[in-house]
């Protein structure tokens, strides 16, 4: 597969979904992020980045049970998949590694 970058707002996105696992649906990634990030995010930006990923290959989804809690209506849960693990991966090494090549905020970061 051809490797594709991912945004900043995406990579944040597949975080959320790897995280919350089972519970990986719209409004639970959305209240997931919020509270990460400590600012209101629209529905729309989440399901239009959930679907590009899904489109690249970073993500699977299928329907849940239907609940009477949202009316008969069901959740389309989102799972990671290998390729986006790798990618992940690829990530966290690269930031890695050039948080540890600044000197001085580095040193100031331990400090703290």
């Amino acid at each position: 597969m051809k490797k594709t970058k991912l945004g900043e707002f995406e990579e944040l996105v597949l975080l959320a979904v790897a995280a919350l696992q089972q519970e990986a649906y719209g409004v639970e990634i959305k209240r997931e992020l919020e509270v990460r990030l400590k600012e209101k995010l629209s529905v729309g930006s989440i399901q239009s980045a959930l679907k590009r990923m899904e489109e690249k290959g970073f993500l699977t989804s299928e329907f849940g049970e239907a609940t009477l809690k949202r009316g008969g209506k069901r959740k389309r849960i989102y799972a990671t998949t290998s390729y986006a693990h790798k990618v992940l991966d690829e990530m966290r090494e690269i930031r890695a590694g050039l948080w540890s090549s600044i000197p001085q905020l580095t040193a100031q970061l331990k400090a703290i």
